[in-house]
């Protein structure tokens, strides 16, 4: 995505959460959990507890953005909760990620191709 280039910072937020929640719930979850800025131009990234979705939150200085993946039969390789809630990412750890490549282990998700 040429949208996500020279990003200040990449985090992961490792729990699940909740995909009811929007913009405000997501924002909540990265100021009182994390306790980080949500509008310094950082990117955030939320799992469901099926780890078949992402939701990407970030502030570009008019607004904030929010962007949803979807898999259509894999699974994002998600990295395990531990004390730490949330893990920063490279920029090219993130471009993995959304491209369908383990983060850690850097093997891609088997494509799929509709005819």
């Amino acid at each position: 995505m040429l949208m996500f280039r020279k990003l200040p910072c990449v985090y992961l937020h490792r729990a699940p959460v909740d995909f009811r929640q929007s913009i405000n719930g997501l924002a909540v979850i990265v100021e009182q959990q994390l306790s980080l800025s949500a509008t310094d131009g950082s990117v955030f990234v939320f799992c469901n507890k099926a780890r078949d979705k992402l939701k990407i939150l970030y502030w570009d200085n008019t607004g904030f953005a929010l962007w949803y993946k979807r898999l259509e039969q894999a699974k994002f390789k998600w990295p395990s909760q531990s004390e730490d809630e949330c893990m920063r990412l490279s920029e090219q750890q993130f471009h993995w990620l959304l491209s369908g490549f383990d983060v850690l282990g850097h093997r891609p998700v088997k494509g799929l191709s509709y005819s």
